[in-house]
C-alpha cells in the first residue's frame, strides 16, 4: 500500500483544500515528512482492524497472510493493556426512572479529583433488539408482538389522533409508546473513583432522567424555551397546529450530539426529530399536525411516537441544556441557536467577547451553523452565561473551494441567494436543491431541478422576510423553527452531513466531522468542497475539516484527515463522527458506518482512531462489538480514562445465538497495491455485555484505563 502524500500532508494538517494551504496540525516543523512520519513512539500497539492499514506494521506478504483469512468478533477490542468497565447499561436504574437506549453523547463534568457527573444522550429505538430484549432487561413482558399483529392491516401505520380515548388498540399502543419514550431522552449520572482509581457510579439525589414524556402527566415538570420562537409558541392565531400548551414542552427525544460549556452544564443536540413528528413547518413557524406523521409498529421499525401524544413538531429539533448538578434548574430548549437535525455542538468562550456555539445539521445537504450572542462573556466558568444562549444572532456557512468561507446571518433582511442544481449536475451528479414551498400556503420544503427555476425563485422572494410571517420576534422565531429552509434560501452550502463539532485547545480552530458525502433524494453536499482524495465528486467516507475564523464573518478551511480506504487516499478509517482532542492535541475519532449495509464493506465493526497531533498513522484504539456504533468519545481531566457508548448493538439481527455467522469476501490491496481476496467471518447479532450467547444485546457505558492506571498515552 503506498500511502498517498495528499492523505500524509492532510493528517498533519498540511493538506490543501482547492491547493490553498490552511493552518497545520502541528506548528514548527521543517520537514514534516522526512522528521515525523514513522519515527514517533506509539503510544499503544493499535487494535488490529480487518483491512490493510498504514499504522499496521506489516509487509505486504505478511499483509497477505494476517488479512487473507480473519474472523470479526462480537466485543469492544482494546489494546493490550487496557480494560474496559461497564458503567451502565440499558435497563440499569438511574435516578427515579432507568438507563435508556441507544445511547449517544456522553457529557463529562468533572468535579474535582474524584467526582464527575456524566450526561447521557439516549437517540432512538433499534426496535428488533429493544423488543426482544425487553422482559429480559427490563422484568416485565411488552405487547409489542401483539401490536404488530393488530397493526399489519394497515402496513403497521395508523393515526392515534382519530382513536376515541379508551380505545383498546389506542390503549395497547400507549403501552408500548410510553416504554419507548421512557427510554428516549436524557440521564445524568454521578460518578466517584474507587480505591483503584477507576470511575465507577455514585448513585446520589442529583441523578436524574428526562425522557421523551417528560412533563406530559405533570405540568411542573415540562421543559422551558427562550429566544425568538418562544413568541410562535405563545401565538394566540397561527397556520398550523396548536398543542395547547403555549411555550411549554413535554419532553426530549432524538438525543444524538451534544457538548460541555465552560461553566459546566451540558447541551444536548436533537438531532433526527422527523422519525417521531413532522419536521415541516408553515410560515408562520407553526406546526403542521401530528397525523402528518402517524404512529409506526411494524417488525423491527417503531416511529411516529409523539403521534400518540399529540406532539408538536416545531418545539423539537432544538439545542437543550442541563446543569448535571442541579436538578431543581429547569431544563431548557435554546431557541435563538436554531431548529435543524441539531448533532454535537461546540463552544466558544473568551472573556470580554460574544460568546460562538457551533452545531451541524447532520442530514444530506445539511448546513454548518454559528451562534453569537448579542452579548459579552464575563467570566468563562460563570453559569450565568447561560443567559447568553438566549439573545444573538445564529449564521449559516457558506464555503468557497478556493478554501475561504463566510458566515450569512439568518435574519429577515438576509438576501435569498440558493445554492444552483447545475452545481451538482457539472459534477455528473443528480440531486436537487430544497427550498421552502413557493405557495407559502403549504408547509416544508420543494425540490428543484433546475438552475431557471431557482432563478425565478429569488425573483419572486427577495428576502427571508418575503418568506416568512410574524412581527419582530414572531418573524424571527419562524424563521429559526425552519433554520435548514431558510438557510438554503440564503445560500448556505450544502454539507456532507457534519456530525461533530470540537474546538482545537492549541489553535483554537474549529473542527468539523463530516460523516458522508453521498447525495441523498433531497439533497447532497456540494462536490466542489466536498471531494474524495483523488478528486471525486461524490465520496462516502468523510473528513474532518479543520475551519479557522478569518475576521467578523470570514474564515478559512482545509480538510485535515479524509476517511477512506488507505489505496485509495483514505487513512483506514470510514464516516468519522464523534470527536475529542487531548490535552496535546491529538484527535480521537470514532466511526459511524451504517450496519445496514455491512455485507459490502471492508471496514469491519465501528471504530475508535486516535490520530496524533505530530504526524505517523492513524492508530485504531478499540472495534466495537457487532453491528454497533461507537460514539460518545470523551476523556476525564487527568486523561487517564477515556469514555465510550456502545449504540445499538445486534441493531440488524438482534441477540446472537451460538454460531451465528456469516462469510463475506472482500477485495483488498497490500502496501504495494497488489490486490487479494479475502474470507472474513462476521457473526449475525450481539450478545454484549453479557457476551453469553442468547443474551439481549445491551447499549451502555464503558470506562477505559491501562491496567496500571497511568495516562492513556503512556506507554
Amino acid at each position: 500500500m503506498t500511502l498517498r502524500r495528499r492523505s500524509v500532508l492532510s493528517l498533519l494538517g498540511l493538506g490543501t483544500a482547492g491547493m490553498v494551504t490552511a493552518r497545520v496540525l502541528s506548528d514548527g516543523f521543517s520537514d514534516p515528512l522526512a522528521e515525523q512520519l514513522g519515527r514517533r513512539t506509539r503510544p499503544f500497539d493499535p487494535v488490529r482492524v480487518p483491512l490493510p492499514v498504514e499504522g499496521d506494521g506489516l509487509t505486504a506478504s505478511e499483509q497477505h497472510n494476517v488479512y487473507r483469512d480473519i474472523a470479526l468478533e462480537d466485543r469492544l477490542t482494546l489494546p493490550e493493556g487496557f480494560s474496559a468497565d461497564v458503567l451502565a447499561a440499558w435497563g440499569d436504574p438511574l435516578g427515579d426512572s432507568r438507563f435508556g437506549f441507544n445511547n449517544d453523547h456522553l457529557g463529562f463534568v468533572q468535579h474535582g479529583a474524584d467526582q464527575a457527573s456524566m450526561t447521557v444522550n439516549f437517540e432512538y429505538i433499534s426496535a428488533l433488539p429493544w423488543a426482544e430484549g425487553f422482559q429480559d432487561v427490563i422484568g416485565h413482558a411488552l405487547p409489542f408482538s401483539q401490536l404488530v399483529e393488530q397493526l399489519a392491516p394497515t402496513d403497521g401505520e395508523i393515526d392515534c389522533t382519530t382513536l376515541p380515548a379508551g380505545d383498546p388498540l389506542l390503549m395497547v399502543i400507549r403501552v408500548v409508546a410510553d416504554q419507548a419514550m421512557t427510554d428516549l431522552g436524557v440521564g445524568v449520572m454521578s460518578l466517584r473513583r474507587d480505591a483503584q482509581g477507576h470511575w465507577v457510579r455514585a448513585d446520589v439525589a442529583t441523578d436524574r432522567r428526562i425522557t421523551g414524556i417528560t412533563g406530559l402527566s405533570d405540568p411542573s415538570q415540562r421543559l422551558v424555551s427562550t429566544g425568538p420562537a418562544v413568541a410562535v409558541f405563545r401565538a394566540q392565531q397561527r397556520l398550523g397546529y396548536d398543542d395547547g400548551l403555549g411555550d411549554g414542552i413535554v419532553g426530549s427525544f432524538a438525543n444524538c450530539g451534544g457538548g460541555i460549556t465552560p461553566w459546566g452544564t451540558v447541551l444536548s443536540a436533537e438531532e433526527n426529530i422527523q422519525s417521531q413528528v413532522p419536521e415541516a413547518v408553515y410560515a408562520d413557524g407553526s406546526s403542521v399536525p401530528p397525523s402528518e406523521r402517524p404512529f409506526l409498529c411494524r417488525e423491527g421499525k417503531l416511529a411516529g411516537l409523539g403521534n400518540v401524544y399529540g406532539l408538536a413538531g416545531n418545539k423539537y429539533g432544538w439545542m437543550v441544556e442541563v446543569d448535571p448538578r442541579r436538578p431543581d434548574r429547569p431544563v431548557c430548549k435554546h431557541t435563538a441557536l436554531g431548529r435543524f437535525r441539531h448533532e454535537a455542538v461546540a463552544v466558544r468562550a473568551e472573556a470580554g467577547l460574544p460568546l460562538q456555539v457551533y452545531s451541524g445539521c447532520d442530514r444530506r445537504g445539511g448546513h454548518l451553523y454559528r451562534y453569537v450572542s448579542s452579548g459579552s462573556v464575563t467570566d468563562v466558568t460563570d453559569k450565568a452565561n447561560s443567559r447568553l444562549l438566549e439573545a444573538g444572532e445564529l449564521q449559516v456557512a457558506r464555503f468557497y473551494a478556493d478554501g475561504s468561507g463566510e458566515w450569512l446571518p439568518l435574519t429577515p433582511d438576509a438576501l435569498v441567494d440558493p445554492f444552483r442544481p447545475s452545481r451538482f449536475s457539472e459534477a455528473n451528479l443528480t440531486c436537487p436543491v430544497e427550498l421552502p414551498q413557493r405557495d407559502r400556503a403549504q408547509a416544508g420544503g420543494e425540490l428543484f431541478r433546475d438552475d431557471a427555476s431557482v432563478d425565478a425563485y429569488a425573483r419572486q422572494f427577495r428576502t427571508l422576510a418575503d418568506l416568512y410571517t410574524g412581527e419582530g420576534h414572531g418573524l424571527q422565531g419562524a424563521i429559526l423553527i425552519d433554520a435548514h429552509l431558510a438557510g438554503s434560501a440564503i445560500g448556505a452550502t450544502p454539507t456532507a452531513r457534519p456530525e461533530d463539532t470540537k474546538i482545537d485547545p492549541i489553535s483554537g480552530d474549529l473542527l468539523i466531522a463530516f460523516t458522508s458525502g453521498s447525495p441523498g433524494g433531497r439533497g447532497g453536499a456540494d462536490p466542489a468542497v466536498f471531494r474524495g482524495p483523488e478528486g471525486q465528486s461524490s465520496w462516502g467516507h468523510g473528513w474532518v475539516m479543520r475551519l479557522t475564523e478569518h475576521g467578523e464573518r470570514g474564515f478559512r478551511w482545509t480538510m485535515a484527515v479524509t476517511g477512506g480506504e488507505p489505496w485509495a487516499g483514505g487513512l483506514g478509517l470510514t464516516n468519522p463522527d464523534n470527536l475529542a482532542l487531548d490535552q496535546r492535541g491529538n484527535l480521537w475519532i470514532v466511526t459511524d458506518r451504517s450496519m445496514k449495509s455491512a455485507a459490502g464493506d471492508v471496514f469491519g465493526n465501528n471504530s475508535c482512531w486516535l490520530v496524533p497531533r505530530d504526524g505517523g498513522s492513524a492508530l485504531c484504539f478499540a472495534t466495537g462489538p457487532t453491528e454497533c456504533e461507537l460514539t460518545g468519545v470523551c476523556l476525564d481531566q487527568e486523561e487517564t480514562s477515556l469514555f465510550l457508548a456502545v449504540q445499538h448493538p445486534g441493531e440488524v439481527h438482534g441477540a446472537r445465538s451460538s454460531g451465528d455467522v456469516e462469510f463475506q469476501s472482500h477485495r483488498l490491496v497490500d502496501r504495494d497495491g497488489a490486490s487479494f481476496e479475502q474470507l472474513r467471518e462476521v457473526p449475525l447479532g450481539s450478545n454484549w455485555p453479557a457476551q453469553a450467547p442468547g443474551r439481549p444485546p445491551r447499549p451502555g457505558v464503558v470506562a477505559i484505563h491501562r491496567s496500571g492506571g497511568q495516562s492513556l498515552l503512556e506507554g
